[in-house]
């Protein structure tokens, strides 16, 4: 059962992140302040579903096929929200 639920919730977690294009429509999302921190919020939001779906990986042992694909596509979105925010901090420098 607990496998189950950190498999739903990880599955979940792979498409929050794109919800980000429907919101970048608007022209109040384009504006400077409201864009950096709705960008700072998805890419905290991608390191820590990449981080929880690892550890549920590893810690909690759920290792079935659908996690395996969580594993490897909240990998990617952690990656790249981390960068999204190294890219944020060395642009305020």
């Amino acid at each position: 059962m607990k496998n189950n639920i950190l498999t739903a919730i990880s599955t979940i977690m792979l498409f929050i992140p794109w919800t980000i294009l429907p919101l970048r429509t608007n022209a109040w999302a384009l504006e400077s302040p409201v864009a950096e921190i709705m960008i700072s919020c998805y890419a905290v939001f991608m390191i820590f579903s990449g981080i929880f779906t690892i550890t549920s990986y590893v810690k909690a042992r759920v290792q079935n096929n659908l996690m395996k694909l969580c594993l490897v596509a909240n990998s990617l979105y952690a990656i790249f929200g981390t960068i999204a925010i190294l890219q944020i901090i060395l642009g305020a420098l």
